[in-house]
């Protein structure tokens, strides 16, 4: 049987990822008062970082001190108090001894690298009377004999608690219980074992409730957040953990205020920005991967989410995986560009592909079909290639489809096994069936700075020119309108830019007098792109 049980919460502090700790004094003084009417046993007020300023509004301070500014004033408490430090981040002389202070605990996270030294300083923190937390950062990083070592160090040290820290989400409940019966088996046992989930698998609350349901005689504590607020994916949610500590431990909290806490202060930040499990998390999460890897190599603009997969899976050597290395990621993802996309020789087959032949760009506008006529007429004096902008029209065979949207390209799976068309795909796109006829870098065909870096008719402008193409015709390319729906098929309207329609229409109409210059773009139907002043006039 368990000895005793602790509740955590820790929602100020690990939520303060999410909005830089900046809950607002108020807001911060309600959700501790709440907790307190929870009942929960310890409540993790913040961190204590020299590093950052004294602000009364924020969960993250100097020095003890601090905490003593902002949370003074409340009337009750729980059972215990702790703030958190980051090994490093806080010199021992911005520390307080306990019977000065407003906490009583102190929690000290640190990576394996830095055991010895962040044991050292956990003995500091025990002498000046603090309730010690000494938590392993990345649990999954520590192998049985480094696990070993920890344990000999804090059967010197005896601090409060050693707590488990699954920080990138990566634990499943077997391995989970290996680390804790190796805890539970060789730690003093006057030590209390504790953990802390992250949710990147969505294990977050079962991994918590894995190691609870584990029978042993010593005393451990869970740590939760309120509605799983946290850093990347979130937390183990406080109000599911006390809901289960109630069944099933005969415990007693009281969960209304959690709620209530959660409707007043939490959801609000929620909305703003949400947190939870994401793709992005669990894509990190399944190759054991720091996630400055994932942001990396999607800040390149060129992968597709396949790719994004393979490379991530190609970080190597393993110690490298949760230690991010910025030169690390550049060099596979150089190696990774080199070995699929081969520019070069794409261009060169779409240059063999249109050479001597006459090209017509076919977009979405509705002017395609108003002006069918001057279309129908172009069409049969030329006989040209035409190319289809990320649709497929519903009255006009195309030869070739230029797709730069995998929304657009899940929109056309209908028509896309009826047609008989070639598709030009950058490179953030993965085939579904068959590979993509041509498949061109996305990046170097973007305009970084911008409003909207991702214009697909200056795109494809920029893939013809590099083909070797030097005149093309357009039709349906009808602009941008503030003021009306200008899209043949409304469902690719985009509402947002229709406010910045007469900046899109000028912007595109400089390039192709600046940047196409060397190439004869002509307009078959009516374009806004060639009439930004009558635009002007008309719409405002």
């Amino acid at each position: 049987m368990t000895k005793e049980i602790q509740l955590l919460d820790c929602t100020v502090r690990d939520g303060g990822y999410i909005n830089d700790w900046e809950f607002g004094h108020n807001k911060l003084i309600s959700i501790f008062e709440r907790l307190v009417d929870t009942g929960v046993d310890i409540i993790e007020i913040g961190f204590i970082d020299d590093r950052r300023p004294f602000d009364i509004n924020r969960s993250i301070g100097p020095d003890t001190a601090s905490l003593k500014k902002v949370w003074g004033a409340v009337n009750k408490r729980p059972g215990m108090v702790v703030g958190m430090i980051d090994y490093g981040t806080c010199r021992i002389e911005n520390i307080e001894p306990a019977d000065k202070s407003f906490i009583d605990g102190i929690r000290v996270i640190f990576k394996k690298q830095k055991m010895h030294e962040a044991m050292a300083y956990c003995a500091q923190l025990k002498e000046l009377g603090y309730k010690v937390f000494s938590q392993l950062v990345s649990i999954t990083a520590y192998e049985d004999d480094d696990l070993m070592e920890l344990i000999s160090l804090a059967n010197e040290v005896k601090p409060y608690a050693v707590s488990m820290v699954d920080t990138y989400g990566l634990l499943l409940p077997e391995k989970l219980l290996h680390y804790t019966a190796m805890l539970d088996q060789h730690l003093d046992k006057g030590i209390r074992l504790g953990f802390h989930a992250h949710n990147n698998f969505q294990m977050g609350f079962a991994n918590a409730m894995a190691f609870l349901g584990r029978d042993t005689e010593r005393s451990i504590l869970v740590d939760g957040t309120l509605f799983g607020m946290g850093k990347s994916a979130g937390n183990a949610p406080l109000e599911l953990l006390a809901m289960q500590l109630n069944d099933r431990y005969g415990k007693n909290y009281n969960i209304a205020p959690m709620l209530e806490a959660i409707e007043e202060s939490i959801r609000p930040i929620y909305r703003e920005t949400p947190w939870g499990y994401q793709k992005f998390f669990y894509m990190v999460a399944k190759e054991e991967c720091h996630p400055n890897y994932l942001t990396f190599f999607k800040k390149q603009g060129n992968l597709s989410q396949t790719d994004l997969d393979k490379i991530l899976g190609r970080i190597h050597p393993e110690e490298k995986k949760l230690l991010y290395d910025e030169e690390l990621a550049q060099q596979l993802y150089d190696a990774y560009i080199e070995e699929n996309y081969n520019d070069a020789v794409t261009y060169q087959k779409m240059q063999e592909a249109f050479e001597g032949k006459s090209i017509m760009l076919v977009g979405p506008g509705k002017n395609i079909m108003l002006q069918k006529e001057a279309v129908e007429q172009y069409l049969e004096q030329n006989a040209p290639i035409k190319i289809a902008i990320n649709h497929i029209p519903k009255d006009m065979k195309v030869d070739y489809l230029f797709l730069t949207k995998g929304s657009r390209y899940e929109e056309m799976t209908d028509a896309l096994h009826n047609e008989n068309v070639r598709i030009i795909a950058t490179s953030n796109i993965t085939a579904k069936n068959d590979e993509f006829d041509y498949v061109v870098t996305r990046k170097p065909l973007l305009e970084i700075r911008e409003l909207f870096e991702d214009n697909s008719f200056l795109m494809l402008l920029r893939v013809l020119k590099r083909a070797g193409v030097k005149k093309l015709a357009c039709a349906g390319m009808d602009g941008y309108s503030g003021y009306e729906d200008n899209y043949a098929d409304p469902s690719m309207e985009y509402d947002f830019v229709k406010k910045s329609a007469i900046y899109l229409n000028r912007h595109v109409q400089h390039a192709l007098e600046s940047e196409f210059n060397d190439m004869e773009v002509s307009f078959i139907t009516y374009s806004h792109y060639t009439d930004v002043l009558d635009m002007d006039s008309a719409a405002y």
